[in-house]
C-alpha cells in the first residue's frame, strides 16, 4: 500500500501553514514516486463534501498533494463556503466530532467495453463521450460515490452525464456510446483532531516550544 497516514498530515500541514501565514513544510519523508491522486475534503458532523479534485495524470506525490491540497479545499471558498480558516479555529476551539476528513487515491485503471462492467462500491469510474453540440467531454465518480447515493449502474451513469454537462435526453443507446475506464484506489482519511493528535505526539517527542500545529515533523 502506498497512501499512508504521514500523507494526510502532510496535506493538513499544507493547508494550515497557507491558511495562517506559515511557511510551507518542507519535503516529507514518504515517497515521491508520481500516480495519479485524488484529494478529499469533508466537513461537518456529518461529513458534507467541502472539496474533491485530483488527476488521472501521474504526478510526484510531494508537489501533486501540495496542489490539489489547497486547489480542492480553497476554489470555492468565498462562494460556497464559510472560511476554511473559521472552520479550523472552530473544530480547534469547540468540536469534539470528525469535522473534516481527506483522502488520498492511487488509482489503478482498465478500460470496459460495456458501461456495466464495473462494481458499486469497489470501482469508481471515468467516462468520456460525445455531448449534444458535437465535443468530447470527460466526468468521473471515485468508487465510493455511487454506494453512498444508493444508486445502481444506470442512476450512477446518468448522474455522471450531468456532472459532464450533457442536456439532452439520456437513452440507453447514448449510454452505449460512452468510453468507459474503471479504476480501484488506495485510500487513507484522516480527521482534524486526529491529525492534532499526531502532531501533539510528535511536538513533545521533539521537545518543539511553539504552538500546534504549525511544527513541521518532516523538518
Amino acid at each position: 500500500m502506498v497512501v499512508s497516514a504521514e500523507m494526510c498530515c502532510f496535506c493538513f500541514d499544507v493547508l494550515y501553514c497557507h491558511l495562517y501565514g506559515y511557511q510551507p513544510p518542507r519535503s516529507p519523508r514518504f515517497t515521491n514516486d508520481p500516480y495519479p491522486l485524488f484529494v478529499t475534503w469533508k466537513i461537518g458532523r456529518d461529513k458534507r463534501l467541502r472539496g474533491c479534485i485530483g488527476t488521472f495524470s501521474a504526478m510526484n506525490l510531494h508537489s501533486g498533494l501540495r496542489e490539489y491540497t489547497l486547489t480542492s479545499s480553497l476554489l470555492c471558498i468565498e462562494v460556497y463556503f464559510m472560511p476554511l480558516s473559521a472552520q479550523l479555529e472552530e473544530i480547534n476551539c469547540s468540536s469534539p466530532g470528525v469535522p473534516c476528513k481527506l483522502g488520498l487515491k492511487k488509482l489503478v485503471r482498465s478500460w470496459c467495453w460495456s458501461y456495466v462492467i464495473w462494481n458499486v462500491g469497489v470501482h469508481g469510474i471515468r467516462i468520456e463521450f460525445i455531448n449534444e453540440k458535437g465535443s468530447k467531454r470527460t466526468a468521473t465518480y471515485l468508487p465510493e460515490v455511487a454506494k453512498e447515493q444508493g444508486w445502481d449502474h444506470i442512476q450512477t451513469i446518468d448522474s455522471l452525464l450531468r456532472k459532464g454537462g450533457y442536456k439532452a435526453p439520456i437513452t440507453n443507446e447514448f449510454r452505449k456510446t460512452i468510453k468507459l475506464t474503471r479504476y480501484r484506489s488506495e485510500k487513507m482519511t484522516m480527521s482534524y483532531p486526529e491529525y492534532l493528535a499526531h502532531r501533539q505526539h510528535h511536538h513533545f517527542q521533539n521537545g518543539i516550544g511553539h504552538p500546534l500545529p504549525p511544527y513541521n515533523h518532516y523538518s
